[in-house]
Formats: C-alpha cells, structure tokens, sequence
C-alpha cells in the first residue's frame, strides 16, 4: 500500500517555476528521501503535501485523502516538522510536547504516557523539565521531531532535519531517526541536502533538481546504474575542455565531464584507466595535479542525471533563495 502517492504536481511562484511535474510513491512504513540542492523544490513539494499550499496543477494523496479534496483529513494523518523550530524557548521540553499534545485533541493519561515514551525514544527524558532555552541545537531539534508525532501521526514530514547542527550533532540525529523508524509505526518522508543523510536514514529516495524528480529507488540501486568507478583529475590550468574530448576518446572510459578545473570519467577499472587518462592528457601537454578514483556515489548519481555538480548547484540555490534553506 502507498502511504504517499504524487502525480505530476506543478506550483509557480511568481516567475520561479517551483514544480514541474514532480512525481513519486512512498509506500507504508518506510523511509523515503528527498534530495536535492537548495532551490529544488523540495521543501514545496512537502508544503503541498501537508496542505500548506495548493499546486497548480497534479494530484497528491496522503494516507489515502487528497490533499486539495480532503485537507482536514490529511492534517489529522499526518505530522510535520518544518526546517524553523518551532519550539517554545521559554516552556520545558515536557511542556512543550504536552501542549502540542492538547492541540491536537490527545490529552489526561494517554498524553502522559506518550510524553514520557517521547522523551525516552528521543533522549530527552533526562532533560524533560529543564527550560528549551538552554538546550542544545540537537536537543531542540529532537524536540521538534517530537512536537510531529506526539499525536501518533501515520505520516512523519520531516523537512531538513539536521540543517543547522554541527557535525557530530548531525550523527547523533540520524542514530535518533534510525532509532524513531524502527521504534514507531509510520512512514517517513524527509528531505535533505545531504548526500550522506540520504545514504544512511532512507530505503529509498528520488533525486530532485530544478523541481523534477530526475532518478529513483534505493541508495545501492542508484549507485549501482553507474557502470564501473569513478576518476576524478585535477588539472593544472584551465583547459577542461580540452581535457574532456581527450579522455572522453579513451576505450576504457565510459563517459566525461568537466566543471572548472575539474575533469571526472567513468571508467570499468580506475587502476588500469588512470595511466592511459594520464598519458593521453600528457601527450597533448595537459598538466595534472592530482588524480583519484572511487566507487560511485550519490553525487556520481547526481551528476550523472544531471550534468551538474550537486555542491555547485546547492551553493548557488542558498545564494537564490534568502531563506537558507530550499525556499521555493
């Protein structure tokens, strides 16, 4: 059974063309990811889903309700976590869940027991009573994943989790999420712009760029449709192009690209591509100064569907998009 169900949606802001016929399932209980650069579509895609804003166009169904036809019902199935926190600085962490709690219709021991079982699902219990104004970012966002599914929703919409969080908070959250999905039965929608998140928290995941669904399925099986290894060389001026029709010649490479001084292949082997790559740009006076190789990645993926840099492109749609985060 489909939890999430989403055809052809489109929504324009303006002059920016948020969504072009974004189009994926989720199936009940997993985890299913979003990724992209900022400027995606990705965080409208879920204001759409949790009824915050109408498409333009297309259908999208969440636990069985429309989204545009049945609003109230999405809202009641559902749980959402948005990128700003939205916790009370200035209440308890107990409170704070406790009041989200009596919003959403649950209330005298079931809300108390849920309370405490949230609070020692996401490491908070020893901090349940202490003001939110003195927690970490961490612990904050912890809070905000439970502020979404106090009430028990069907759905979790988490919207860049960990954007924000330092490094080692960040690990801690995905143990946090991975712990969350095993321990609550419900399926999870997040989005995120980290490749790694993507990698380790979802059983699947669709691959968003300029508000397409360019790519889906699992992290190995994305990874596994790029043939053989990876090569990437640094070059010691700027003759990309240059460099890119040269290798892209070779037998042993499969395809080639070039951003900057930058040269990445495709190859069968790496170890036995990287001397021809290296002799051929020498023979035509093209200085390197460095290579590598590796197995294919997400960003491989990403590059491969979209002729793009993944961290180019994020970069430039945080510059686009004032808000820090996807915006649009």
């Amino acid at each position: 059974m489909d939890a999430i169900v989403v055809d052809e949606l489109r929504k324009r802001y303006g002059a920016v063309q948020a969504l072009q016929g974004v189009g994926f399932r989720v199936r009940a209980g997993e985890v299913f990811g979003l990724l992209g650069p900022n400027g995606a579509g990705k965080s409208t895609t879920v204001k759409v889903l949790a009824t915050l804003t109408k498409p333009d166009s297309g259908h999208a169904e969440v636990a069985g309700c429309d989204v545009v036809g049945e609003p109230n019902a999405v809202r009641r199935a559902i749980g959402y976590v948005p990128q700003s926190s939205g916790v009370d600085r200035d209440a308890t962490g107990r409170e704070n869940l406790t009041l989200q709690g009596r919003i959403q219709g649950v209330g005298g021991r079931a809300l108390e027991a849920r309370v405490d079982e949230l609070l020692e699902l996401l490491g908070l219990a020893e901090a349940a009573d202490r003001v939110v104004r003195g927690y970490s970012g961490g612990m904050k966002r912890r809070l905000d994943v439970g502020l979404g599914l106090v009430h028990r929703p069907q759905v979790l919409f988490l919207d860049e989790p960990t954007t924000g969080l330092d490094p080692e908070a960040r690990a801690s959250m995905w143990d946090e999420l991975e712990r969350l999905a095993e321990g609550e039965a419900l399926t999870i929608l997040l989005t995120t712009h980290y490749m790694e998140e993507a990698d380790q928290l979802a059983d699947r995941l669709a691959i968003v760029s300029r508000g397409r669904v360019v790519v889906a399925g699992t992290p190995e099986e994305l990874k596994r449709s790029l043939r053989g290894e990876a090569v990437e060389v640094e070059l010691a001026d700027g003759r990309a192009a240059d460099a890119e029709s040269i290798v892209a010649a070779l037998e042993e490479v499969h395809e080639a690209s070039s951003e900057g001084r930058k040269l990445r292949s495709r190859v069968a082997s790496g170890a036995r591509a990287i001397p021809s790559i290296l002799s051929a740009l020498e023979a035509k006076g093209i200085g390197v100064e460095a290579v590598t190789t590796h197995r294919p990645s997400l960003d491989d993926v990403y590059l491969h569907y979209t002729g793009r840099e993944f961290a180019a492109e994020d970069e430039a749609g945080g510059r686009d998009d004032g808000s820090g985060g996807d915006g649009r």
